[in-house]
């Protein structure tokens, strides 16, 4: 595999659901594409395989399209872009059916698929494999693209886009990107006629988090340094029940658990949902995360509980058999006692700003699924959108991709990594120090419950924090941990800017200082704009 000599036509960073979604997408429809996934660590390891909950799919007779419409903006708080709302709704049974095809075993019942119902949602309509359809999907997609004759570069770490460089020092299209090895410590050129971003979240700028450690927020970071605008980063969401446990490494208690019973519950063992939304346990996450962070703040308590056990054991360990697995690891057996959990940052529902196709400001650059902004999740996202999202817009980028691609004319050369002024560093201990105090203050002053006060003092942090990384950066030869930091700590700015612009508490961003919604003006999403902005594509 070279990665050098011949530019491909498509580069994917990320291979999640949404990168491997666009990859294969292409390969089916130009199968003689040349075709490039990175990723950071091996091919499976990302959200996805530890998603758990399910997809949501309008399936169900009973069901309609435009219920999981008006759910998926009623969660959204009002600030949804209706259209991208629709689309993805609308493209969920073909998305499915392509799974399927892919080889994805779905749970069923009585003839078909079974449908599990989770918070925010009016109907059943999550389609699921046991409580691991995100490992069940990355496994069928997995299979399917080390059969494509795509080349695959694991343990590569994306460092940065690279545009086109034009007369009087404009910037043009992108044209691939730099990629560290992991594994050597060399960065290499991966030159693209087409680069899509789909390197998931940037939750683990949070002390607590469910996401694996490589969501970093490194697409993110990519995309604003390469020029490209950015919306609605305040709003991170928080998964309500996470296992709470000393050797627990914020192990997600999937929301399914709610939808089929479970309560919440005060260490005393009295319920308090009913307390906080009339929905109860299946009320939105944002609502659930806040009451839970409330209880614990009033009552001191480190924990709460979540109780499936009046349901039938057998019930229990069917439906649920990883979290019971796991939970008894740790000498917890929920068919018997609630588990004890709390938040844990989850999900960000800002982004790249992008269209339908997946299209970013920049020429040739697209971002598809947790990476993106694309309107779909608003001010919260529902639960089961977000698979949803990986595939339906994947789909969409893959046609605009394949389209295209006989079109692109060949590009520059690109130039070699320079690190002509740099040495090995001899501090390390710097980077493991930053890291730390970036995601403790995140957590601190930037997490569930804001202030106008935390968030200032949290941008103050984030400054010198940065200025440090970047001289370390330009200093000393770059490492996994480095890059990471790097893009981070960026990415941590960018939530504070957008949550200091929000003077209101909307979704998932709640202040105490403004803890209403804005009854003047309408609602707006929040679009940070970089200086080197300069072509507008995506409206």
């Amino acid at each position: 595999m070279t990665r050098t000599a011949h530019p491909y036509d498509l580069l994917v960073i990320g291979s999640g659901a949404a990168g491997l979604s666009v990859a294969l997408g292409v390969l089916a429809r130009n199968p003689q594409a040349r075709v490039a996934v990175l990723s950071k660590n091996d091919l499976s390891e990302g959200s996805t395989k530890y998603a758990q909950g399910g997809i949501a799919a309008v399936l169900d007779a009973a069901d309609s399209t435009e219920s999981h419409i008006a759910d998926t903006l009623v969660a959204g708080a009002g600030i949804c872009v209706e259209p991208a709302v629709r689309a993805v709704v609308e493209g969920a049974p073909e998305a499915i059916r392509w799974l399927i095809e892919c080889g994805v075993l779905f749970d069923h019942e009585g003839g078909g698929l079974h449908l599990t119902r989770e918070g925010g949602h009016s109907h059943r309509r999550i389609v699921h494999s046991a409580d691991a359809t995100g490992k069940a999907v990355e496994m069928a997609l997995e299979t399917r693209i080390r059969a494509s004759g795509a080349d695959l570069f694991e343990h590569h770490n994306a460092v940065d886009l690279i545009r086109e460089k034009l007369p009087q020092g404009r910037l043009g299209r992108c044209v691939g990107a730099y990629g560290l090895d992991r594994r050597d410590g060399r960065v290499h050129r991966f030159a693209a006629r087409n680069v899509v971003l789909a390197t998931g979240g940037a939750s683990r700028v949070y002390l607590y988090s469910s996401n694996p450690d490589g969501s970093t927020g490194d697409g993110i970071a990519m995309a604003w340094r390469a020029g490209c605008r950015v919306a609605n980063m305040e709003f991170s969401q928080f998964h309500p029940t996470c296992l709470y446990h000393p050797k627990a490494k914020s192990f997600l208690v999937t929301e399914a658990v709610r939808g089929e019973g479970g309560l919440l519950l005060r260490p005393d063992g009295t319920r308090f949902m009913d307390d906080y939304d009339p929905r109860g346990e299946l009320a939105p996450r944002d609502i659930v995360a806040r009451a839970i962070d409330d209880v614990m703040k009033r009552l001191g308590c480190e924990c709460v509980y979540l109780d499936i056990s009046h349901k039938p054991a057998d019930f229990v360990k069917s439906h649920f058999p990883t979290v019971h697995a796991e939970a008894l690891k740790f000498g917890i057996d929920m068919t018997r006692e609630p588990l004890p959990v709390v938040p844990a940052a989850h999900y960000t529902c800002g982004g790249v700003l992008t269209d339908l196709a997946g299209r970013t400001d920049v020429d040739n650059l697209y971002a598809v699924g947790e990476v993106a902004f694309t309107g779909l999740h608003g001010a919260n996202r529902m639960a089961s959108n977000s698979l949803l999202e990986c595939l339906v817009l994947g789909a969409a980028a893959a046609r605009d991709i394949a389209a295209r691609i006989g079109t692109i004319t060949n590009i520059p050369e690109i130039a070699p990594w320079d690190e002509t002024w740099v040495t090995d560093s001899d501090e390390e201990v710097v980077v493991a120090h930053n890291w730390d105090e970036l995601r403790r203050f995140m957590w601190d002053y930037v997490g569930i419950v804001r202030s106008t006060k935390r968030l200032e003092r949290a941008r103050h942090r984030v400054k010198l924090l940065r200025d440090e990384i970047d001289e370390y950066y330009g200093s000393f030869r770059v490492t996994s941990d480095l890059l990471e930091l790097r893009n981070l700590s960026m990415v941590a700015d960018l939530i504070i800017r957008s949550a200091l612009a929000r003077r209101e508490s909307r979704g998932l961003h709640f202040t105490i200082d403004f803890p209403s919604l804005d009854s003047v003006a309408p609602p707006q999403n929040t679009i940070l704009v970089p200086k080197n902005f300069s072509v507008r594509r995506v409206d």
